[in-house]
């Protein structure tokens, strides 16, 4: 398959393609924050707009809840708990210091409700009942908020306990909790809608989530807040405009209106010089290869997974697709087993690679037929 024809492919592939050229050498630099660490991520291609201190272990306060978060919600799918299950609040919980959700000792509260106390209020109290229900102690679970963390690649992050009290062998990155934040809106969708909710009741009192920006932009629906005097002021956003979602991190401000304001000067540098775009859809044949000694002489090839790209904007008519095959593709194909590869640059930049695909299985043909392709691949 030409090059020609590949490169053809890929430009139908595009969503649309900008109206006139850009130079995407030509993107201001990313803001400076007064802030000790942050990060800005498109949430579909992964790519990285900007960062400082990415990978500086710090202090997470109240963002370490996401982690607490994606704890419980890993046992709901898992079917070891249920949104109704009835949660005791044991002592333990109940005296826990910081920000409160208000449930009373002895309590029997729906899981679904501590939860919502703990995303939208940052209840220390909630945190503590859900991690003793999750795995019996607070501890105990810390351990587990370990292991999701590993599943994740959050090298950088050790968690000590579900609140995010200081603890002095209690640490993440931005980097890493961008992971478990991305994490959260992937596998768990319906539940990231409590992270937009602007308030919550319980016990008779009304509290209003912490995230300011949820009252200031209207595209924002997430995430969470954080504070203690070793981490200043915390905030994890995410907003979704257009259909294009962006994540940003920012921690150690000095007040809660810093934070606010770090980050919306992040998500606002990111949608207006880049763009998303779906480059490849994942199962969507791109062409057919000829195929030796299979049942049928062709194979559909494509991606296994969806490519997004986020490239400046105005640049999407400058990429520049790379494809790399086998001279002579022989059958069985396993559409798990990789035939050959795609590599898409923009300038200098390789700002995708994946693999190609067979799109469906192909089994060897009869015995005329594996004979007759080896008889023709002599004249190949």
């Amino acid at each position: 398959m030409s090059q020609r024809v590949w490169a053809g492919l890929l430009a139908m592939a595009l969503m649309a393609n900008s109206a006139s050229a850009a130079d995407p050498n030509q993107v201001p630099a990313p803001p400076t924050l007064a802030a000790k660490a942050y990060m800005l991520q498109d949430h579909n291609s992964g790519r990285i707009l900007a960062a400082l201190n990415e990978n500086q272990k710090l202090d997470p306060a109240s963002i370490t809840k996401l982690m607490t978060a994606y704890a419980v919600f890993r046992s709901i799918k898992d079917q070891r708990i249920g949104l109704e299950d009835p949660v005791v609040i044991s002592e333990t919980a109940w005296r826990t210091g910081g920000s409160r959700s208000f449930v009373d000792l002895g309590d029997r509260v729906p899981l679904s409700v501590l939860l919502q106390g703990m995303i939208i209020q940052s209840g220390n109290d909630a945190s503590v009942a859900l991690a003793e229900h999750v795995s019996g102690s607070e501890s105990a679970f810390a351990d587990l908020m370990n292991q999701y963390a590993k599943e994740l690649g959050m090298r950088d992050t050790q968690y000590r306990n579900a609140t995010g009290l200081p603890d002095p062998e209690h640490y993440t990155t931005a980097s890493d909790i961008l992971k478990v934040a991305n994490a959260i809106i992937s596998e768990f969708p319906q539940y990231y809608r409590w992270y937009s909710q602007k308030e919550f009741q319980w016990n008779g009192i009304t509290q209003s989530n912490r995230n300011g920006l949820l009252w200031r932009d209207s595209t924002v629906d997430g995430m969470k807040t954080g504070f203690t005097d070793t981490a200043g002021y915390c905030l994890v956003s995410s907003a979704l405009r257009d259909g294009r979602r962006v994540v940003a991190v920012v921690l150690g401000t000095d007040s809660p209106r810093a934070r606010e304001r770090e980050s919306q000067t992040l998500l606002n540098y990111g949608y207006r010089f880049y763009e998303t775009k779906l480059l490849l859809a994942a199962g969507k044949p791109l062409s057919e290869v000829r195929v030796w000694k299979g049942e049928q002489p062709l194979a559909g090839v494509g991606v296994n997974r969806d490519i997004w790209v986020t490239i400046p904007r105005g640049t999407a008519d400058q990429i520049k697709p790379t494809f790399t095959l086998p001279a002579q593709v022989l059958a069985p194909l396993d559409p798990a087993v990789a035939l050959g590869k795609v590599r898409v640059s923009l300038g200098s930049e390789t700002i995708a690679e994946a693999g190609l695909y067979p799109v469906a299985p192909l089994a060897l043909g009869s015995l005329w037929q594996q004979g007759r392709d080896t008889v023709l691949l002599w004249f190949e």
